[in-house]
C-alpha cells in the first residue's frame, strides 16, 4: 500500500476505509466473505499483465508457460475438490458462467425451468429483465405458500407439462437444501439436462452439510467468493461429454483473455478448500446459521420456512411493522451488514421488500461460533424491534466493537 499511497492517495484512502469497515463491522450478507491473505496476494500479481486467450497448451499468445502452470493447477484442484470430470476455471463471474452454459447447450428461445427470483432464485435463472429471460423461454417454479419450501411434486408437474430443455436449480435466498437426486429423476423422466448453480452453498457441499451436485447434475456452476471464501469469480464443472461445448462457449463464445491473476487466486482458494480444516470451517457456518435462527425464533421473529438448513436466514419484517430496507439500514448504522430482500409472495417491491437476508460465512471466518451467534441474534432483534431507540443502538454499537476486537480480521 505504501507505493499506492504515494502515487494515488485518494484510491489508497478509499481502500483503507473499506478495510477498516470490514474489520470494524459484522459482515452478515450471505454472499460476502473475507478471502484469505494468500488469495488476496495471488490477485495482486503480475499475472494480470498477461494475455492468454485459449487454454493451457493451446494459446493464441506466446509466453504462457507459467500461466499454463497456474491454470492447470486450478483445473486439477477444482476437479479433485468437486469430483468433477471437467473444469473450466476461466469464467469471470457467475452470471457469465450461466450464460455460457446456456449458450453451449441450448438455442435462443429454448424453454428452461428456473426458480422465481422473488422466491429465492437468481436473475440469471429466468428473470425478464435479465439476458436469461430475454433470450430464452423460461417457465418458473416457486415455493409452496404454506411451507415456503420447494414442492417437488409441483416441479415434476410443470416439467412434464412444459417439457423444457433444462432445469436450473440453485438460489440466492432459499434457506433450505436442494434435493439433487429428486431433480435428476424428474430430468430423466422428461429427458432433459440439469444445471446446479451452487454458488451460495458450495462450501456446505464440501463439508457435507448440503448434498453434493455430482453425479446428479450435468453441469455445476459456482462462484468462488461466497462460502468458498476465494476471489470474486466463478467456475463451470461438467461431465466430460460436455467439455468441448463448455470450453468453446467460454472462449471464444463469451470471453476473450482470461484473468489469470484471478485464476491463480482460485487455485489458492481450491488448495485451501482441499485442506481438512476447511470442512470444519464450512460445517461451522451451518452450525452458526442454525444457532442464529434459533435465537431469532426464540425472540419472536418470523423466519421464512421457519428456519434454515444452510448458511442464510430470511427475516419477515411485516410483523414488526417495518420494511426490509428500514431494518437493514438500521442495522448498518451500527455496522451490522445485512441486505433487504424480497420474501415469498412479498407484497412489497424490490426496493422496499418485506425481508432481511443475513448469513454466517464471514462471521465464521473470523472464528465466531454458537455463543457469539446468540449474542448477535439478540442484538439484531433489539434493533429491528426498536429501530428508533437511540439507547439500544448505542448499546449494540458498543457490543459490535467488543466482538470485532475480540475476533480481529487480517491481523
Amino acid at each position: 500500500m505504501s507505493i499506492l499511497k504515494q502515487f494515488d492517495p485518494e484510491v489508497a484512502e478509499a481502500i483503507e476505509g473499506e478495510l477498516q469497515r470490514q474489520k470494524n463491522g459484522l459482515v452478515m450478507i450471505p454472499s460476502e466473505n473475507h478471502a484469505s491473505e494468500a488469495v488476496l496476494m495471488a490477485m495482486g500479481t503480475p499475472l494480470s499483465n498477461k494475455y492468454a486467450e485459449g487454454y493451457p497448451g493451446k494459446r493464441y499468445y506466446t509466453g504462457c508457460e507459467f500461466i499454463d502452470k497456474v491454470e492447470n493447477l486450478a483445473i486439477k484442484r477444482a476437479k479433485k475438490l468437486f469430483n468433477a470430470e471437467h473444469a473450466n476455471v476461466q469464467p469471470n463471474a457467475g452470471s457469465g458462467a450461466n450464460m455460457a452454459i446456456y449458450l453451449a447447450m441450448l438455442k435462443f428461445g429454448d424453454k428452461i425451468m428456473g426458480l422465481k427470483l422473488d422466491q429465492g432464485g437468481h436473475l440469471t435463472h429466468g428473470h425478464p429483465v435479465n439476458f436469461s429471460g430475454q433470450l430464452y423461454n423460461f417457465v418458473q417454479y416457486g415455493v409452496n405458500k404454506e411451507t415456503e419450501l420447494i414442492d417437488m411434486n409441483e416441479v415434476r408437474e410443470i416439467a412434464l407439462r412444459e417439457k423444457p430443455k433444462m432445469i436450473v436449480i440453485g438460489a440466492t435466498a432459499y434457506p433450505r437444501i436442494f434435493d439433487f437426486k429428486a431433480f435428476r429423476e424428474i430430468c430423466d423422466e422428461v429427458g432433459i439436462l440439469l444445471l446446479a448453480d451452487i454458488s451460495h452453498f458450495v462450501g456446505l457441499c464440501i463439508s457435507g452439510d448440503h448434498p453434493e451436485p455430482f453425479p446428479y447434475a450435468d453441469f455445476v456452476m459456482t462462484t468462488t467468493h461466497k462460502t468458498l471464501r476465494g476471489p470474486r469469480s466463478a467456475i463451470i464443472l461438467s461431465k466430460e461429454q460436455h467439455a468441448k461445448a463448455i470450453d468453446k462457449a467460454i472462449f471464444p463464445g463469451t470471453q476473450g483473455g482470461p484473468m489469470e491473476h484471478i485464476i491463480a487466486a482460485k487455485a489458492v482458494c481450491f488448495k485451501e478448500a482441499l485442506n481438512p480444516e476447511f470442512k470444519k470451517y464450512a460445517h461451522q457456518i451451518a452450525l452458526n446459521a442454525k444457532a442464529l435462527a434459533k435465537v431469532l425464533l426464540d425472540e419472536g421473529l418470523r423466519l421464512v420456512s421457519g428456519g434454515t438448513d444452510n448458511h442464510l436466514i430470511l427475516i419477515d419484517c411485516r410483523p414488526l411493522k417495518i420494511t426490509g430496507r428500514q431494518g437493514s439500514e438500521a442495522l448498518a448504522e451500527l455496522e451490522i451488514y445485512t441486505n433487504r430482500n424480497t420474501i415469498p409472495f412479498d407484497t412489497g417491491t424490490a426496493f422496499e421488500p418485506s425481508g432481511i437476508r443475513l448469513g454466517t460465512p464471514a462471521l465464521t471466518t473470523r472464528g465466531m461460533k454458537e455463543e457469539e451467534m446468540k449474542l448477535i441474534g439478540e442484538m439484531i432483534v433489539s434493533v429491528i424491534k426498536n429501530v428508533e431507540d437511540k439507547n439500544i443502538k448505542k448499546n449494540v454499537k458498543n457490543k459490535v466493537k467488543e466482538l470485532t476486537e475480540k475476533y480481529p480480521l487480517y491481523v
